[in-house]
């Protein structure tokens, strides 16, 4: 019977593969993956929500400490709406807006170069609402 720490480290292990055939990824302390899509950062995590049932978590951050613009929330509402694989949201803080594109789903089994195709798929949706949002535009 695995435990769950091998489970998740294995997951994490899987997915850093599957990218490293695209891009630079860094793993820190903890496991977490991090590297970053044309100018978008990403992270990634592993969980076990059951035996048998891993699930990796890929957050992409858009943009950041943005000015609280609500044509620009509207048209983060919009896009969202438009069908993309993860959570396209804006949270506001005191320091503005900041947007990111999550996704979570259940790891297990998938094999390294379709599980790099997916992460990739997700990965360069969020570059790709990067530029239709914020443009040219440097968000830090």
């Amino acid at each position: 019977m695995s435990t769950e720490v091998a489970d998740t480290a294995e997951l994490l292990t899987r997915a850093r593969e599957s990218l490293e055939r695209y891009l630079a990824v860094s793993v820190d302390d903890d496991g977490t993956l991090t590297f970053t899509h044309a100018g978008v950062p990403c992270v990634i995590q592993a969980t076990r929500l059951a035996e048998g049932l891993g699930v990796l978590s890929l957050t992409c951050v858009i943009g950041w400490d943005l000015v609280d613009d609500p044509a620009r929330s509207a048209a983060v509402a919009e896009r969202a709406g438009q069908g993309l694989f993860g959570t396209l949201g804006v949270v506001h803080t005191e320091r503005g807006a900041d947007i990111t594109l999550r996704y979570a789903f259940p790891a297990e089994g998938i094999d390294t170069a379709p599980l790099g195709t997916l992460l990739m798929l997700v990965v360069s949706t969020a570059s790709q609402v990067r530029g239709e949002l914020l443009g040219e535009q440097s968000s830090a």
